[in-house]
C-alpha cells in the first residue's frame, strides 16, 4: 500500500470519518428543559444509528482509502472497492437523514414525550459528517482540484543544475537518466529536452554524417530509460493493448520510463510490471 497514492478528497472523506466517530459519542436527543445531568445516551446507544450511520460511515470511508492506496484495485462481484466505500457512503448520509427528522424512532408518542424529543448535537454532526464523506467520495474523480495528490511529491532540497537528477524522492533509487526524450550529450554537453531549442551560450551542433542523422530521426533507437512522476493518478495499460489498466500510478511515487512508443511510455512500476502509460502530460521527470 502506498499512502502518497491518496488524493486530496480522500483526506476529505478522512477528515469527515474523524468527525463522524466523533460525533457517536454525543448525544443522541435534545429534550426540552432537561437539566444538564440529565442521562441522554450517545449514538452508540441506538442499534440502527450505530449500524446504518457510523459503522457505514466508517466502513465506507475506509474501503475509499484502501482501494485508493493499493497498487490495484481489489474486485468484488465486478466492482472494486471504492465503488462499494461510495455506495456505503451514501447510504451513511441517507440514513443520518433519516434519524434527523425522526430522532425518536418507533416511539408512538404516548404522553406528548415525543413532542419534546428533537435530534441531539451527536445527530446533527453526524449527518454533517456522512454528507461530507459522500460528497467527496462521489465528486473526487469528477473534480480536479480534489484529484490532486494529497501528499506531494518530494522534491530536491536545492535547485538542481540543468540535466541533473533529483537525490530522493519516495522510490527513485538515484540513477543518471537522460531527460525525456533527450537525445545523449556529447562530452561536457548535456542532453536537449524534448523537442528544444538550443539556448543562447549553449554550442550549435555540428553537421554529423548521414548515418549518424539517420539514426537521430529514429527516437526509439536513442531513447534513454528515466524515472519519472505523475501529477494525479494516471492508469497504466497493458502492453497488448487490452482496455483494462492492469495498474494505476500515483503521484509522490517514481517509476521507471524503459521504452518510448509515439507519444506513450513503456512505464515499470515498483513491483516490476510493465505497461503503457498514454497520457504523460504534466509528467515530473526524474
Amino acid at each position: 500500500m502506498n499512502i502518497r497514492s491518496l488524493t486530496r478528497g480522500d483526506g476529505v472523506v478522512i477528515g469527515a470519518a474523524v468527525l463522524l466517530l466523533i460525533a457517536s459519542f454525543l448525544d443522541i436527543y435534545s429534550l426540552d428543559g432537561a437539566s444538564d445531568s440529565a442521562d441522554i445516551p450517545s449514538l452508540w446507544g441506538s442499534g440502527p444509528v450505530v449500524l446504518g450511520v457510523v459503522l457505514a460511515g466508517v466502513i465506507g470511508a475506509a474501503l475509499i482509502v484502501v482501494a485508493r492506496a493499493m497498487p490495484q484495485p481489489k474486485k468484488v462481484a465486478g466492482l472494486d472497492l471504492g465503488q462499494f466505500g461510495i455506495a456505503f457512503t451514501v447510504f451513511a448520509a441517507w440514513s443520518a437523514l433519516g434519524n434527523i427528522f425522526d430522532p425518536a424512532g418507533a416511539f408512538d408518542g404516548e404522553g406528548g414525550f415525543v413532542d419534546e424529543l428533537g435530534a441531539g448535537l451527536g445527530l446533527i454532526l453526524a449527518l454533517i459528517a456522512t454528507l461530507v464523506m459522500a460528497a467527496a467520495a462521489v465528486a473526487t474523480p469528477l473534480v480536479p482540484a480534489l484529484k490532486g495528490a494529497l501528499i506531494p511529491a518530494a522534491r530536491p532540497a536545492a535547485p538542481q543544475p540543468y540535466g541533473g537528477q533529483p537525490q530522493g524522492g519516495y522510490g527513485y533509487p538515484g540513477a543518471q537518466q537522460q531527460p525525456y526524450g533527450g537525445q545523449p550529450g556529447q562530452p561536457g554537453q548535456p542532453g536537449q529536452p524534448f523537442g528544444g531549442q538550443p539556448q543562447p551560450g549553449q554550442a550549435q551542433p555540428q553537421p554529423q554524417a548521414p548515418q549518424q542523422a539517420q539514426a537521430q530521426a529514429q527516437p526509439a533507437g536513442d531513447f534513454s530509460p528515466f524515472w519519472f512522476a505523475v501529477p494525479v493518478p494516471r492508469p497504466l495499460f497493458a502492453e497488448d493493448g487490452s482496455p483494462t489498466p492492469i495498474a494505476e500510478l500515483a503521484p509522490g511515487t517514481w517509476y521507471l520510463a524503459v521504452e518510448q512508443r509515439g507519444a506513450n511510455l513503456v512505464a515499470q512500476t515498483q513491483d516490476g510490471r510493465r505497461g503503457v502509460l498514454q497520457d504523460t502530460s504534466g509528467i515530473q521527470r526524474g
